[in-house]
């Protein structure tokens, strides 16, 4: 490298980010040594400062080589810091910085509560970020930002917060396009509307009773888990919908006309039949449908599904391209009515892929019936995948009804298989 010129070295030194790899740098040669200032990343992993020796500190060995750069646009820390040692380093290199991301580690850490500025209000330091990642954080306190005008993508994972903390925060963010607000606990009603906002992942802890409201014109992609009352009016452009709730019951969901919704995931223990219906409805237009749903019912009493007439449903659902439908949907499907009166006219115009889980061998004539019947319709299926989980009977009928399904499979051995 001694042939090219600095501005060259100094271009392919400035893509190591690692902070061992960069001190490093400054014990090759005194050419490699004047490029620090022009590098553009710093990267600390976990444990880079296990081992450190003569009375130095993380913060203060951070802030030096932070402070060793003209221009700090990425850092990264992964390592333990305080909440001055971070308020050194943005110091230097708040204005510069276009992307942070920082294990806080302070979620259950008291007195982050107390200290003055906190880590979160540190971050105001940094007015032009683009990029913010917060690892382990608590936000019980509203963070005192001001508007940070050009952030377009905020992602905290591990939180705990409340509420109005949150509001304060998502408030400070106008811009945003892209928000993750993952493995957060202590939340009971959130509210967001960002003008901006494409795509949002909600995944709350506790018992599942959250609420959340969204008003995001652009919305295109949405993930919520731990919601037991959801609303989002505003949908125009949302075409990929995840609705979980592991932990509660799925309650109310509340949206506008989902005209170009293309996949629709819903899963959870239970959920209340009017939520099923009136998403199913909605999603008219959906062409990949995966739902995992267990029982319904209002209340505590977990109850099957309702009988759903097979026709009616591929009538309404006329793009379905791909379907993944567990236990209690498809014995839903599987009622003696539904394929009594089939005009010679129906078919599955669109299906291509189809797995069924099937738990029980209940019901195994109707349920042979209906794997047969959306065989015969769906007449561009290339794969059907049929799962046996857990399937416990003392009875012969369970060895019979596997039976039935393996002579299914080798009879229609070019599209069914069984997993």
């Amino acid at each position: 490298m001694d042939s090219l010129p600095d501005a060259v070295v100094q271009f392919i030194l400035s893509h190591i980010n690692n902070a061992k790899d960069v001190a490093s740098c400054a014990c090759v040669s005194q050419r490699w040594k004047y490029s620090i200032p022009y590098f553009r990343s710093l990267y600390f992993p976990r444990n880079i400062f296990d081992n450190l020796k003569c009375g130095l500190t993380p913060d203060l060995v951070v802030s030096g080589m932070v402070s060793s750069i003209d221009r700090l646009e990425d850092l990264v820390v992964y390592c333990p810091f305080t909440s001055l040692g971070l308020a050194s380093w943005l110091l230097h290199q708040g204005p510069f910085l276009r992307n942070l991301e920082l294990r806080m580690d302070n979620i259950i850490d008291h007195q982050s509560c107390v200290d003055i500025p906190s880590k979160l209000d540190c971050i105001r330091a940094a007015s032009n970020l683009e990029s913010l990642k917060l690892w382990g954080v608590l936000m019980i306190h509203s963070p005192k930002w001001d508007t940070f005008h050009r952030l377009k993508n905020l992602e905290i994972v591990g939180a705990r917060m409340e509420d109005p903390a949150l509001s304060a925060a998502l408030r400070a963010c106008p811009s945003l396009t892209n928000l993750s607000l993952l493995g957060c606990e202590g939340l009971g009603s959130v509210s967001i509307e960002l003008a901006f906002l494409q795509q949002c992942k909600l995944d709350f802890y506790g018992l599942g009773n959250c609420s959340i409201s969204i008003t995001s014109p652009r919305l295109e992609l949405l993930e919520v888990q731990g919601c037991s009352w959801i609303r989002v009016r505003e949908t125009q452009c949302l075409r990929d919908l995840t609705i979980a709730n592991n932990s509660g019951r799925v309650y109310i969901v509340d949206f506008g006309k989902l005209v170009a919704l293309e996949s629709l995931s819903m899963r959870g223990v239970q959920w209340c039949w009017n939520a099923i219906s009136t998403m199913l409805q909605l999603a008219s237009e959906v062409k990949h449908l995966y739902m995992k749903v267990e029982f319904t019912g209002d209340f505590d009493a977990l109850l099957p599904f309702p009988e759903v007439d097979l026709v009616d449903f591929f009538n309404s659902h006329p793009k379905l391209l791909t379907f993944d439908i567990h236990g209690a949907m498809f014995a839903a499907l599987c009622q003696k009515n539904s394929l009594k009166n089939v005009d010679s006219r129906f078919v599955i115009p669109c299906l291509e892929k189809l797995v069924i889980t099937i738990r029980s061998p209940l019901n195994a004539e109707q349920k042979m019936s209906t794997l047969e019947s959306l065989l015969r319709y769906a007449r561009n299926l290339r794969k059907m995948t049929i799962k046996i989980l857990q399937m416990k009977s003392s009875h012969s009928s369970a060895d019979d009804f596997f039976e039935d399904i393996c002579k299914f499979r080798y009879i229609n051995r070019r599209i069914v298989s069984i997993e």
